[in-house]
């Protein structure tokens, strides 16, 4: 059995409440537009197309691929003027994972969940991959992507102290660490464009078919 992260992991330069830190709209996009194209791919070629989709950490664009058609997608974030000006959100819930994990959702309610360049936040990932567990349909895709970006003061220790590659091993620690979530898979789009884009990559788990222990 793999040994607890320390909590000196998950330890930011900041601290304070992140209710204070996004209180204030961020009505801009995070990676560039090359980046973003990488990221729909990705979700176009995972995420079930007509399903209800969860957006962790969701924000003013969720990066779905148009041809979706998802029945209903619900943004879960930090700042609603950010989510209300979201077009692709059906639904929104303000909520700080990161104070408190646990979701008002319904037991397997939803067919993928994605979080897009925000992981590098989470302070309890672990409770947070379970709790996506709980929430999505046996066999159900959760989608992580990430960039080379973030605010750093909010950014965990572990993952400022990791490169690109090992930064995807850690997200497939949580996945297997929270125990439910099966094939895990990693996806890198690194390669040089024209124009040049920043990379993006994905590790994705599958919500596993029997029932959690």
């Amino acid at each position: 059995m793999s040994k607890p992260f320390p909590p000196e992991f998950f330890r930011r330069l900041d601290d304070s409440d992140d209710e204070a830190f996004y209180s204030m709209p961020r009505l801009v996009v995070h990676i560039d537009e090359g980046a973003i194209a990488k990221v729909r791919e990705i979700y176009a070629h995972l995420l079930p197309k007509g399903g209800a989709i969860l957006d962790l950490m969701s924000s003013w664009r969720s990066h779905l691929p148009e041809d979706l058609n998802p029945s209903r997608v619900v943004g879960l974030g930090m700042n609603r003027a950010e989510m209300e000006d979201n077009p692709a959100l059906t639904e929104i819930v303000v909520h700080n994972l990161n104070r408190e994990p646990r979701t008002s959702f319904h037991d397997a309610e939803f067919d993928g969940a994605v979080v897009t360049v925000s992981v590098q936040y989470m302070t309890r990932p672990l409770e947070i991959f379970v709790e996506v567990g709980r929430v999505l349909k046996p066999g159900a895709p959760f989608i992580v992507t990430y960039s080379n970006r973030m605010f750093p003061t909010k950014a965990v220790a572990i993952w400022q102290s990791l490169d690109d590659f090992d930064r995807s091993k850690l997200v497939a620690r949580y996945f297997m660490e929270s125990r439910a979530f099966e094939k895990i898979d990693f996806i890198s789009r690194t390669g040089p464009t024209d124009p040049p884009s920043d990379p993006i990559w994905a590790v994705v788990g599958y919500r596993i078919r029997e029932a959690l222990t």
